[in-house]
């Protein structure tokens, strides 16, 4: 009767990728993770709501969304918002700020493909923001003894966000990066090139979660890939 009306029944938790990811967090036993790229909260929260109880450093360089941010981190001792963005050097750079509540907003040009895929995701307009190396921050926040997962949704600026964690990249148990199965964004790393890095530095990948989807044709262009080291 639900799906006559347009409606998919599930059974929560174990359908959802939000839980299975949170499993994998309790398995590999993190205790912090940084989640660069955060919006308004959505990724931390559903780590909240599936039973992280870790400490969470939250990363996001638009205004507008960092005050909401900014609100949810504060009702928990273990979340930290933090206004700026992260990348390869310390600087202060402009970010392009997308009409989809900034959900696609990023420091490249957006390529075609991506806007006739999602015309409501078109730049808007633009911000000034800070920008920093993980490897400069991490100390305020943790120590190298803490199991570390880092995830990175920041809209094909992937590589320059890793080029600045080299470090902590060395001491981090998992890795969450979105991965773009066609160019998007003008200079962004490929899916290719970031299942080489992963694997370079000895993650195997433990899940995919889908994303971003053309609803015209039913092609996928976005997913997400959880690492862990093994």
């Amino acid at each position: 009767m639900a799906n006559v009306t347009g409606i998919d029944v599930s059974r929560l938790p174990d359908s959802h990728p939000g839980y299975r990811r949170v499993q994998l967090l309790s398995h590999h036993r993190v205790t912090h993770v940084w989640d660069v790229g955060a919006n308004d909260g959505g990724y931390a929260r559903e780590s909240r709501r599936f039973g992280y109880r870790g400490r969470i450093e939250s990363f996001e360089p638009l205004h507008d969304l960092y005050q909401l941010l900014k609100e949810q981190a504060g009702h928990d001792p273990l979340w930290t918002a933090l206004p700026y963005a992260l990348g390869a050097e310390r600087s202060e750079a402009t970010i392009n700020v997308a009409g989809n509540s900034g959900a696609s907003s990023s420091f490249l040009p957006m390529l075609d493909r991506h806007r006739i895929a999602a015309p409501s995701a078109t730049y808007v307009g633009s911000q000034t923001v800070q920008v920093h190396r993980l490897d400069e921050v991490w100390k305020e926040f943790a120590s190298p003894e803490d199991q570390m997962f880092l995830k990175v949704d920041v809209q094909g600026f992937e590589g320059q966000v890793l080029a600045g964690a080299d470090r902590i990249l060395g001491m981090c148990v998992g890795l969450q990066l979105e991965l773009s199965f066609v160019p998007l964004y003008e200079g962004a790393m490929s899916y290719l090139d970031a299942f080489k890095l992963a694997a370079s530095r000895g993650f195997t990948v433990m899940s995919l979660e889908p994303g971003f989807t053309d609803r015209r044709t039913g092609q996928m262009l976005q997913a997400d890939a959880v690492f862990f080291k093994t």
